[in-house]
């Protein structure tokens, strides 16, 4: 890697620790949180599924922004609307809010989000690129999934900790403060590299725009697709995993007020995250295939998931979800490089964001679903059925596979050109 791709992946690391650093604070408590506020966990998941409705709205209008105005505006806008935002919950729980008040914030906690999704992503791949980088992605996302890895280990035992110590509200502040620093950051280091906005005086004109871009460079374009439809199984089922674990675990432990126990779970997801951004170019070196990787992870994953619905030992559901939490990070810096070589850089922020908007789309719908069960089964069964829902995935990623576009070999450890057996 020569000096200025260094120096590119140098920016996007440090962007990705202050930025995965402020969202932690809250991970681990987030659930426990609107629990505490009065919310049962119908409403609790209802307004996470509010907080992914709001991706889905909102990923189209700030692709706009993105590929418009350019990706730093839209890093910067991403800060400030999630600042904001996170300090209206906050405001929320102090006050004891109607349900429907927290539905209109995680909408906005939504807006915030979907500033980042698509646009870091871009702006790495096309900086690298024009930098003159030509290995493969799943190196440097890896790194970035490494350090996303600690910085969320570290934010969410520190917000578990935090909150304990003080309370549920404090890890909130927290996040306020370091996203304003982040505004700082990205500000002075963050330029558009490799990449030349298209402005339109026509907001509307552009948005219809970027919602064919991303049709005709996503839905329409099969292998891109196939994986898109994937996406509503795996994120939604893992957003609700995610954030179920928190009372889960605190009810296998035995005490609701062990805030320090969620955040471990966070902890633990966290350095599975490290872990698995680490195993990821090494895995793929074993397989000729990206879609191998990606396949294999859905499958162990429902088992996984099935397997702790029925756990009720609170260390073997702490070895689990490290296990599931390793397994799902390991796929996914291959998910991003896959999609990444299928994709033009001139829409690569529209169609990333498109591809984020399908995963929010599947949270809208399986997290109220599964915080139902839990209301009516319990958690643990909600988690095996969880682990149901994800299986579906497994078709649409054989579909992309049979398409055999050139992006699931590319970068492989071994020629393409080989006629003989090849790995999977």
């Amino acid at each position: 890697m020569n000096a200025a791709a260094l120096k590119i992946q140098r920016i996007y690391l440090t962007l990705t620790l202050g930025n995965t650093l402020a969202a932690s604070f809250i991970w681990g408590i987030n659930t426990l949180f609107l629990l505490d506020a009065g919310l049962s966990n119908l409403e609790a998941f209802a307004a996470n599924a509010f907080f992914t409705a709001g991706m889905v709205l909102f990923e189209v209008p700030t692709g706009v922004v993105a590929d418009g105005w350019g990706r730093r505006v839209s890093f910067l806008l991403g800060t400030v609307t999630l600042a904001v935002s996170t300090y209206l919950y906050y405001l929320l729980w102090q006050f004891s809010a109607p349900f429907w008040w927290w539905a209109v914030v995680s909408v906005l906690l939504g807006l915030g989000f979907t500033f980042f999704s698509g646009a870091v992503e871009a702006w790495l791949v096309d900086a690298l690129r024009f930098s003159g980088y030509e290995g493969g992605m799943e190196t440097v996302l890896g790194r970035g999934q490494m350090v996303s890895g600690v910085a969320m280990l570290a934010g969410s035992v520190a917000g578990g900790v935090i909150a304990q110590a003080t309370n549920l509200g404090v890890p909130f502040l927290l996040r306020v403060g370091v996203l304003l620093a982040m505004f700082v950051v990205a500000f002075a280091l963050m330029r558009d590299v490799g990449f030349t906005p298209e402005r339109s005086t026509h907001p509307l004109q552009a948005t219809r725009a970027v919602l064919a871009a991303s049709i005709d460079n996503g839905l329409k374009n099969p292998p891109v697709r196939y994986v898109m439809l994937a996406a509503p199984f795996t994120a939604g089922v893992g957003i609700y995993v995610f954030y179920a674990l928190q009372p889960y675990l605190l009810e296998l432990f035995g005490d609701p007020h062990a805030y320090s126990i969620a955040g471990l779970a966070a902890a633990i997801v966290a350095g599975a995250e490290v872990l698995g951004g680490w195993i990821a170019p090494r895995v793929r070196r074993l397989v000729r295939r990206r879609t191998t990787v990606l396949i294999l992870s859905s499958i162990v994953d429902t088992v996984i998931l099935v397997v702790l619905g029925f756990t009720q030992v609170f260390w073997v559901a702490l070895v689990l979800l490290a296990f599931w939490a390793l397994v799902s990070s390991s796929g996914i810096p291959v998910r991003q490089a896959y999609l990444n070589d299928m994709i033009a850089s001139k829409q690569r922020a529209t169609v990333l964001s498109f591809d984020s908007l399908m995963g929010s789309s599947g949270g809208v719908v399986v997290q109220p679903l599964l915080g139902r069960a839990a209301d009516v089964y319990g958690y643990a069964a909600s988690l095996a059925i969880g682990g149901v829902i994800e299986l579906v995935a497994v078709p649409f990623l054989l579909a992309s596979r049979r398409q055999r576009h050139q992006a699931d070999q590319a970068n492989a450890p071994t020629s393409t050109t080989n006629t003989g057996s090849q790995p999977a």
